[in-house]
């Protein structure tokens, strides 16, 4: 059985190089551009708004779109999570999402909601980051008698994040925070607490280790 599957293999691995030569790679980039144009085009409609040259890389996994806002210039790689939950558990919320215009999320970006988040304009962001305003369940000794998926979900405030921030590579971001305008989000920091303006800030939790406000 393994001699017929490693032949059948092999031809099949002969057949797509001989077939490789009549395909242009620029042609199946315009071809992948195009799909994602229209797939795009599909899932802007359930936005409460979405400006234009809106993009969204397939595939994405989207909830409460209606509680969404994005401005012009959006684009996402592949496998974002855009949520928001009006209920959880019989638990009513109101959350809002605004992202402003030319924001950029890398791959595996995921962003939930149940109060408020706020991304600004010309935020970027590297992959796998997090952000949340909320969590299961209050931290405490009598919240362990109920299973986590059964805590109700709570918030300890918004999430703001301002104009031109440049978010790393695995960064999580919780409840609470307010990161200011041009700041620096090193690689697979938390941030746990506010972060002021114009500075780099990095760890777990996040902490500033230099500030351009110091510098002459």
């Amino acid at each position: 059985m393994k001699s017929v599957r490693d032949r059948l293999l092999r031809a099949f691995d002969g057949l797509a190089s001989v077939l490789s030569y009549g395909v242009n790679p620029r042609l199946i980039n315009y071809a992948r551009l195009f799909f994602n144009k229209t797939y795009s085009y599909a899932m802007r409609r359930s936005f409460k708004h979405a400006g234009d040259n809106f993009l969204i890389y397939f595939p994405a996994v989207i909830m409460g779109a209606e509680n969404i806002a994005i401005g012009a210039n959006f684009v996402s790689y592949s496998r974002l999570r855009l949520e928001t939950y009006s209920e959880h558990l019989g638990n009513h919320y109101r959350p809002r999402i605004f992202i402003g215009d030319n924001v950029a999320m890398n791959y595996d970006c995921h962003i939930g909601c149940i109060n408020q988040i706020v991304i600004g304009n010309n935020v970027l962001m590297g992959s796998k980051v997090h952000i949340t305003d909320h969590s299961h369940g209050e931290i405490s000794r009598g919240a362990l008698a109920t299973p986590p998926a059964l805590r109700t979900l709570v918030s300890k405030g918004p999430v703001i994040i301002e104009d031109n921030v440049w978010i790393g590579e695995g960064v999580v971001i919780l409840a609470g925070v307010r990161i200011g305008e041009n700041a620096i989000i090193g690689a697979n920091a938390v941030v746990t607490k506010d972060i002021p303006r114009n500075c780099v800030a990095g760890g777990i939790p996040a902490r500033v280790i230099r500030s351009l406000d110091e510098e002459s």
